[in-house]
């Protein structure tokens, strides 16, 4: 496909300053909308089927950006695996905001004119996603298997006063077998921001169109997590028969063609802007 703009592996400025990854892809027959995606926990732009999610849309005329969070563990030079555990044990929800707020700055920066910007969060980036409800810039947001607290994601009692205690625990990553730290510093740093980071609060006074798509087999986020926000935003929630938390996807991703239940949430999500016309 020919385009009007591609920029792979840019740089912008994250929270605090830190430098990540972000691509752009604009194609010629651009209908002036660019969709930003947000992937979720230990992921990256690159994983899976994201690439063609992004293919999926650009043929559909939409801009497509997507970008890693600035402290997802993965570095400039290498964005997929995860060598900056350093970065990665004090990652937080409100870093993952900033993030957000700078990656839609650097859109408005780096791109061709356009007349919209819409959000498609994945998982904890469906969360994040949310949080932009009142965001003025946002035409429309799109939350695939998104989180509905921050909160809950915490431990809490014994589990939080040994966190606290040790100042670091530890999620084992399947996919690299490495020990994630995560730093306490984390949940002082939601404290901090516990009013911005309530996505209950964000959803109730949200007036943004808003899709949510949860698959009734995720066993990630579960599914009363969708119904949760269906409620709070007084709308439907759409439900993927036989979808699991990443909609048949996985990585690393080797087949050219796009898993059927994420297939059915591309198309759910071509629908909905077609129908809110961005």
């Amino acid at each position: 496909m020919s385009t009007k703009q591609c920029i792979r592996n840019g740089i912008f400025l994250g929270a605090e300053g830190k430098k990540s990854l972000i691509d752009l892809t604009i194609p010629d027959d651009f209908k002036g909308s660019i969709i930003l995606f947000m992937h979720g926990f230990m992921g990256y732009k690159d994983w899976g089927c994201w690439n063609l999610v992004e293919n999926y849309f650009v043929t559909l005329g939409y801009g497509f950006c997507k970008y890693n969070v600035s402290h997802n563990g993965g570095t400039i030079e290498n964005g997929i695996d995860f060598s900056d555990l350093e970065a990665f044990s004090v990652n937080s929800y409100y870093k993952e905001y900033v993030d957000t707020s700078a990656a839609i700055s650097w859109i408005k920066e780096n791109a061709l004119p356009h007349h919209s910007i819409t959000l498609i969060g994945h998982s904890r980036g469906g969360g994040m996603a949310l949080l932009q409800s009142s965001n003025e810039t946002i035409s429309a947001i799109v939350s695939w298997a998104g989180i509905s607290s921050i909160e809950k994601r915490f431990p809490t009692g014994d589990a939080l006063k040994k966190w606290k205690g040790e100042g670091v625990k530890y999620y084992l990553n399947s996919r690299t077998n490495q020990q994630m730290p995560s730093s306490y510093l984390q949940y002082e740093e939601f404290c901090m921001h516990k009013e911005l980071l309530n996505i209950e609060s964000k959803c109730t006074k949200s007036k943004k169109p808003t899709l949510l798509i949860h698959g009734d087999r995720d066993t990630s986020v579960p599914i009363e997590e969708g119904q949760e926000l269906a409620k709070w935003l007084n709308t439907k929630l759409h439900i993927i028969k036989n979808g699991d938390h990443t909609f048949g996807s996985k990585q690393p991703w080797t087949n050219e063609e796009i898993p059927e239940q994420l297939l059915e949430a591309c198309e759910m999500t071509k629908s909905f802007f077609e129908k809110i016309v961005i």
